[in-house]
């Protein structure tokens, strides 16, 4: 297992959940809120398209914050809005993920304030993930590491990316891109602070809240194992 920066037993690698693409907000909420129960969650995306995965208008996300940051904030998740720093802002969400398509970093900071998250996608690039750090990011994204059906993805990156910035970086990074609990592991021991899913968890044949709790048990484990040598 990766150590951190000063050579000591890291953090917990935590779940970083993402919401369905498309999802009708009541419906979802009672199901958001048995997920979020099942386990420890640090943070839940909303990340809304249409069906032809174009985003959600405006009007349908501020319904969807209004009913689910609530259930977020009751379980102590952070509540992040995707692509949209001034929507993030407006609606008082707790952060913001911007793209490398989507708003510069810099703008996105100036936008959101000092106090809001702010995350970068930063695919397979250690550069790009050094200028998202200096810009002001909270965490950075690579990935994704494994096929995926949630979105289709720019680069393939490899859990080399993961054990550099763990050793050499002190800002947190988030593994995504088909992570599941079973393939999970390699990405957590390379040095992935948060693991993002999506499908994985729900689209899960025991159900969201068992993904959960499966994922959970692999943190467990391995961190276990970590402060028993």
């Amino acid at each position: 297992m990766a150590k951190d920066k000063k050579g000591q037993p890291r953090p917990r690698t935590r779940l970083y959940l993402i919401t369905p693409p498309q999802l009708n907000a009541a419906d979802f909420a009672p199901q958001l809120d048995e997920t979020l129960a099942a386990g420890d969650v640090a943070s839940l995306q909303l990340r809304l398209k249409t069906a032809d995965n174009m985003p959600a208008n405006e009007a349908e996300i501020a319904a969807a914050v209004a009913q689910l940051m609530p259930i977020a904030h009751r379980h102590n998740v952070a509540f992040i809005l995707n692509d949209d720093p001034a929507l993030a802002a407006k609606l008082g969400c707790d952060g913001v993920h911007v793209g490398q398509d989507d708003m510069s970093a810099e703008g996105a900071r100036a936008l959101i304030g000092d106090n809001a998250i702010l995350g970068v996608t930063c695919h397979d690039s250690r550069h790009l993930a050094m200028e998202a750090g200096e810009a002001g990011a909270d965490y950075v994204a690579f990935g994704a590491f494994y096929e995926t059906r949630t979105k289709q993805p720019k680069t393939q990156a490899t859990a080399d990316i993961l054990s550099f910035w763990q050793e050499f970086v002190e800002l947190p990074c988030v593994a995504i891109g088909g992570i599941t609990p079973d393939n999970a592991a390699p990405l957590i021991e390379a040095g992935a602070d948060f693991i993002a899913a999506s499908g994985s968890v729900w689209q899960h044949a025991e159900g969201p809240a068992a993904a959960v709790e499966k994922f959970n048990a692999v943190f467990d484990s391995l961190f276990d194992a970590q402060h028993s040598k």
